[in-house]
């Protein structure tokens, strides 16, 4: 999440909906509030959501210098980091209760695990639901301009006013996945799809890694073909997986091959994975196929690895893979 970009297209689509602009003026004006997003603010939901965007970028930019600490200092500056994320998120909430995005973060900053994690975002879902089945208001819906255009297109992306609640969606399918309640995390992430079809979420890699443990081929494939094949990590693994839960080793040994030659890394993130931060509120972005988004994919695979304990001994056992992780590490200055 790029907390300002977003402000910046919230205030402006707000501003949109209100004046009722054509395509040249509203691109003038997203000019003006990219310049100055403080002078479009118009109610406490706008002011709520500046203070979430630059907890969300002061999240960030710290953690830019992460692999600089050591595993104390590290730990030390995490909980600092939640804490301060738990206080900006009180600001917000306390100008906006309806602010759908500070209640994720605040959820999400109590690095609490999978289960209660589960039930506290869940328990965030229902409130947020109008109990009439009215529509929702406030900065919980997403309306204006933007949503129009959504509405249109079939993709609710589009809408910035809603994106809290696809973020929100988001985090339950990972957290499923986490929780192993693997077609749970199936079903939630495809919802998030048909909802927002271009995805730009990543809730295919959620499901990839559900259908993958759920032995789901045709699910799998299916998965695959409606995002065109592009492939990436997740796929990647998932393959993996999919094929040795399957006990079709010759496709397992295929691709893993696959994995190897893709994925930047990809063996050593799986033989030597490292620790994760919480995702606030969204997945990191990384270059397809990097060793970046391969320690994600791992990251994430993680309780399903953990739940075929003989996953990671069968790799090793490979002819080369051993040989691959080393030769990344050496090259890459990792350990080993």
């Amino acid at each position: 999440m790029d907390g300002r970009e977003e402000l910046v297209l919230r205030l402006a689509a707000r501003r949109r909906a209100k004046l009722g602009l054509s395509d040249a003026a509203y691109a003038e004006l997203l000019l003006a509030v990219r310049e100055d997003p403080n002078k479009f603010l118009e109610d406490d939901a706008d002011a709520a959501f500046r203070v979430v965007a630059n907890a969300v970028d002061a999240v960030s930019t710290a953690r830019e210098d992460d692999d600089l600490l050591d595993d104390g200092e590290f730990y030390q500056t995490r909980e600092k980091r939640l804490a301060r994320m738990r206080r900006e998120c009180d600001r917000a909430l306390a100008l906006d209760p309806d602010c759908v995005d500070a209640m994720l973060l605040r959820a999400l900053a109590e690095d609490l695990d999978p289960d209660p994690l589960l039930d506290r975002l869940l328990q965030i879902e229902r409130d947020i639901e109008p109990a009439d089945g009215a529509a929702p208001t406030g900065a919980a819906a997403g309306t204006g301009a933007a949503g129009a255009g959504a509405s249109e297109t079939a993709d609710a992306w589009l809408d910035v006013l809603g994106r809290g609640r696809l973020r929100l969606k988001a985090a339950i399918a990972r957290t499923c996945l986490d929780s192993a309640r693997y077609r749970m995390a199936n079903e939630t992430g495809q919802e998030l799809i048909a909802l927002a079809p271009s995805d730009a979420l990543g809730a295919r890699h959620t499901c990839a890694l559900a259908l993958a443990r759920l032995e789901d081929e045709p699910g799998f494939d299916a998965l695959d073909a409606a995002f065109g094949r592009r492939g990436d990590s997740w796929v990647q693994i998932g393959r993996v997986i999919l094929f040795y839960k399957l006990g079709r080793m010759g496709a397992a040994r295929r691709a893993l091959r696959g994995f190897d030659s893709l994925c930047d890394g990809g063996v050593y993130a799986l033989l030597r994975p490292v620790m994760v931060d919480t995702y606030l509120p969204d997945r990191p972005t990384a270059a397809p196929y990097s060793f970046d988004e391969a320690t994600l994919a791992v990251h994430e695979a993680d309780p399903i690895i953990v739940d075929v304990p003989d996953l990671v001994t069968w790799v090793q056992n490979q002819p080369d893979m051993l040989a691959a992780a080393k030769s990344f590490a050496d090259k890459s200055g990792l350990d080993w």
